[in-house]
């Protein structure tokens, strides 16, 4: 059941450029799966923000969310400290079916702020015994985080856009170089991102996580709407239906 909590910040610390991670503490953070989001309300501002869930600690009653300075909402959300408080509603969205699945070895490929929801998942599959190969792209050196996280779970290779840290070019160019092997792959980023991963990997298992400005976060506004593959006329809410799709699910425009 979707619900609104006023949540205590434990820590807010800056882990990479205009990069924040911020642990809440919620009585809900066990009910929260790999893929879904929370929805957060700031002052003087009209919509709520969308992060996703990095981590969660059952034990401790607490998640983390990580978040990327790209405007004004989440500039003011940089300036909170630990013990302020914040509005969330939660849990949000669907998440990947990890539980429905039966595989070995799992591809992450991730982008940006699309790399956190996939370090709380990378993490849920090697609970499960499943072998982890994370391939994750950043623009430059200075907004890498958690590498060290990924590479305690699995091989973790990194590219840069502009060359300064790992492989220079793309996450699709070690896809290229490596021709990794799995039986499903999990993706998270930037549309163009998000298409040349699923055109790399046409035909094969996967799911991709969409990022999206929303209005409502619960499906009645119908602002985040993405037509279908299979009848374009048709659509689903990315908050509701996703923000995880099956990979061929869904167009990416």
């Amino acid at each position: 059941m979707i619900t609104k909590q006023l949540l205590k910040i434990n820590s807010h610390l800056q882990i990479a450029e205009d990069t924040f991670e911020v642990v809440l503490q919620s009585s809900m953070a066990q009910v929260l799966k790999p893929g879904q989001f929370v929805h957060i309300a700031l002052p003087n501002h009209m919509l709520r923000r969308p992060v996703s869930v990095a981590a969660v600690d059952a034990h401790a009653e607490t998640f983390t969310i990580i978040f990327k300075i790209f405007g004004e909402g989440t500039r003011q959300l940089g300036k909170y400290k630990a013990g302020d408080s914040l509005d969330v509603i939660l849990p949000c969205g669907s998440y990947y079916p990890i539980d429905q699945l039966e595989m070995n070895q799992a591809l992450i490929v991730g982008g940006g702020i699309g790399v956190p929801p996939l370090y709380y998942l990378a993490k849920s599959l090697k609970d499960k015994g499943v072998k982890v190969t994370s391939i994750l792209g950043f623009q430059s050196k200075d907004q890498i985080f958690y590498e060290e996280k990924f590479q305690q779970i699995g091989d973790t290779y990194i590219a840069t856009n502009d060359g300064s840290y790992g492989t220079k070019g793309f996450v699709t160019d070690i896809i290229d170089e490596m021709e990794p092997t799995f039986d499903y792959f999990f993706s998270c980023g930037p549309t163009p991102m998000l298409k040349a991963v699923s055109s790399k990997l046409d035909g094969r298992n996967g799911y991709i996580s969409l990022e999206e400005r929303m209005g409502c976060g619960v499906g009645t506004c119908y602002a985040c709407v993405v037509p279908l593959k299979e009848d374009p006329s048709k659509s689903k809410k990315i908050c509701k239906d996703g923000p995880v799709f099956s990979a061929n699910e869904v167009i990416l425009t």
